[in-house]
Order: C-alpha cells, then structure tokens, then sequence
C-alpha cells in the first residue's frame, strides 16, 4: 500500500468514524454474548469467557459450531469484531449474518473463506431478498485478518444495506424498491454466526479440502454492538422517523464524500468479483440494480 492511500485511509477513517458515531443512539446489546446470544448448535466446540464478552467456535472433524441473537432486529447497525482462524485455513468458512429465516426469507452475509496457507482470506458477501440471492461480491481484504480482531459492521436502514470492515464502506446495496428490485425492508433478522466445513465449494471452487491436521480450527467473536430496533411485531414502529432510529436520518441514506471515497479504493484495488460484471452466469441478462445507482 502506498503512503497516499494510507493517508487517505486514515483521513476516511477518521471522517466516517465522526460522521456514524456523533448520533444520541440507544444501544440494546449488553455486550456480553451470554445474555445476547445462544448456541444454535454444537455447544461442546462453543468457548465463551468468563465475563462474557468474547466467544470463539471451534471447527473439527465431528462438527462446527454457531450462534445467533436472542432478539430479532428491523433496521439498525451492528457491530462484531472477528478474528478469524490463522494458518492452513482452506476449506473453513466463518459466516457473520443477518437472517429472516424464512421461506422467501431477507438475509445479510459475511462469509470469510479460509485459504490454503501464505494466501489471502477471501471475504464474501452476498444478500437475499424476498428469497432471491446470486448477488455475490469478493474481495481480498487488506490486511492479514487472522493476526488481530478486526470489525465488520452492517448498517440496515430504509435507503440501504452498507458493509463495513474497520469503518471502510466495501458494498453498499440500495433500496431500489420503487424500480421493482428487491430489498430487505419487512422482515426482522437475527444475527447468526457460525465456524463450519465449506471444502465442498469455498476453496479453489472446491479444489482445497480442508487439512483436518492442521486443525481444530478456531474463530474469535468479540466486542458486539448491536444498535438497532427490537422486533415487537409492528414493522411502522421500526421504519418511523424517531431519535431512536437514528439509522433512518436522511444523513444515513447514502455514503458521505469520505465514505465514497474509501468505496472507490475497494472496489478499484481490493474486488476480485463482481455479480453486476459476470455477464456469462446472468447470460448477458444482468441483475436490475445492476445498472443502478449504488449511492
């Protein structure tokens, strides 16, 4: 990375940490991951510390291992710093999501590739709407996220979907509805996380199976906000103009100038696919928001 794009990092990060964070928000989570979540399955590979607020998942032979909030959320922004598992990780996937969970069901994901050792991970994304999903993105992420907690942030608000990593906006997704695409808007989500064996398909397109050797493998959680409106069964409560839904501000409904200049550096030197440029797999017909306004 060259000193101006460190600079113009620092700067971006400086500027959109300000512009999100300077808001009157109430916060829901308690930060301890025993009173905000439970073990959706495999407790025995789930390592919760004694205070609560860190979590890892364990990955062997027998099983994986996940968890999801006890809550369900329409709109708003969380927060969950990853560490994810270190060394000969192909095969691996750690997947961090809001999910609906149901049958045309919204969904939100991060899912980390693992990679054979001395390559990069591959972060992917991908949304669901109203069941419909092949809107993936990759990109290689600029900085060895196996060696220290990085935070990956979803904001979810009536205008959009923004992923963040360490602050850096790396896809947005807009609320095109009005245009007849799709877009979570309804449905409440539950934040899920899980550690489990993708060797079937996130690897090389499958190629590098998981080295059972070289394992257990371990992921960390640690450090959640979760700042968003609790499902009470009135969908008007959660979209309706208040203090509290401070994510539904007209200032939240696109990327600041700071923001999109981070989205640029991503997209230009860090996106290894794009769904809106694979023009063979959509046979020639693209997705509608593809020729869209992203911000």
């Amino acid at each position: 990375m060259t000193a101006n794009n460190r600079i113009i990092i620092f700067i971006g990060l400086f500027l959109t940490l300000i512009s999100t964070r300077t808001v009157d928000a109430s916060v829901v989570s308690t930060g301890d991951f025993n009173k905000d979540f439970f073990v959706t399955w495999s407790p025995g590979h789930v390592n919760t510390s004694a205070d609560g607020k860190t979590m890892s998942l364990k990955l062997d032979q027998e099983s994986g291992a996940g968890f999801a909030s006890n809550q369900m959320f329409l709109f708003g922004q969380i927060d969950m710093q990853i560490k994810l598992v270190p060394g000969h990780s192909a095969g691996t996937v750690v997947a961090y999501y809001l999910t609906s969970d149901q049958p045309n069901r919204d969904e939100v994901d991060y899912e980390f590739l693992g990679n054979v050792e001395g390559k990069p991970y591959i972060l992917q994304t991908n949304i669901f709407a109203d069941g419909l999903d092949d809107r993936e993105e990759r990109i290689n992420l600029w900085f060895d996220p196996t060696k220290d907690f990085h935070t990956y942030s979803i904001l979810w608000n009536l205008h959009q979907i923004v992923f963040m990593v360490d602050w850096v906006p790396i896809r947005v997704y807009r609320n095109h509805a009005d245009k007849g695409v799709a877009f979570p808007r309804w449905q409440p989500m539950s934040i899920k996380a899980s550690l489990w064996n993708g060797d079937s398909w996130a690897t090389g397109g499958g190629r590098d199976k998981i080295d059972w050797s070289k394992g257990p493998f371990i992921a960390s959680f640690r450090n959640h906000t979760i700042d968003a409106c609790v499902w009470k069964g009135n969908a008007r409560f959660c979209r309706a103009e208040s203090p509290t839904n401070w994510w539904n501000e007209e200032r939240f409904s696109t990327l600041s100038n700071a923001q999109r200049r981070l989205f640029k550096w991503v997209r230009k030197y860090h996106m290894i696919y794009d769904y809106c440029e694979d023009k063979e797999r959509f046979q020639g017909n693209l997705p509608k928001e593809c020729s869209l306004p992203k911000y």
